[in-house]
């Protein structure tokens, strides 16, 4: 009888050790390490500029991100191509404006990952109140239980109800269409 009470006991022990080291693990992102820089372009150009992470966490298990989230400060938007001050913040405000990203309203915006099968990270991304499912490669390590992630990610803004000079709703616009598409460079880092 003791031998079995033993052998059970070692069971348990080996399984539970077993939950243990398989249990996922959640990392805090490091908003100081983590970056976006963004880009959009019309006819007659381009403008690229940052915006930052506010808060964020990533779901390891097994050396895999299986899960996690970022925050997006629109507040931090930055346009770094244009170089008269002026400009530059008369073009952060249109952006920042109901025109594009109406940021009084909706100061943040949010990536929850839903699934990762490889390098493929699928998710919603919500801008503006609108959520909506989207799906990118990334470059994905995990070292020492530290993660990180790179990923281009192109995004239509008109799927988020941001339609200013689109020529899906302004056909003779010509020279001042402003593309629908525009991207992110994300890179998150775990601390």
């Amino acid at each position: 009888m003791k031998k079995v009470s033993f052998i059970l006991s070692a069971l348990a022990f080996v399984a539970f050790t077993q939950t243990s080291i398989a249990a996922p693990s959640t990392s805090p992102v490091s908003t100081k390490a983590s970056s976006i820089v963004w880009n959009a372009k019309k006819v007659t150009g381009e403008h690229t500029g940052t915006i930052g992470i506010s808060a964020g966490k990533l779901v390891v298990n097994k050396n895999q991100i299986t899960g996690g989230n970022f925050t997006i400060d629109m507040k931090s938007i930055v346009c770094k191509d244009i170089t008269d001050p002026e400009y530059n913040k008369k073009f952060v405000g249109h952006i920042s404006s109901g025109d594009f990203f109406e940021i009084e309203k909706f100061p943040t915006a949010q990536f929850v990952i839903t699934k990762v099968a490889g390098n493929q990270v699928s998710g919603n991304l919500t801008i503006k109140g609108i959520t909506k499912a989207i799906s990118f490669p990334a470059q994905i390590a995990v070292n020492n239980g530290k993660v990180s992630a790179k990923a281009n990610i192109t995004i239509d803004r008109t799927d988020y109800d941001i339609k200013f000079g689109s020529k899906k709703f302004f056909e003779s616009i010509g020279d001042k269409a402003i593309f629908d598409d525009f991207s992110l460079a994300v890179t998150l880092v775990s601390e």
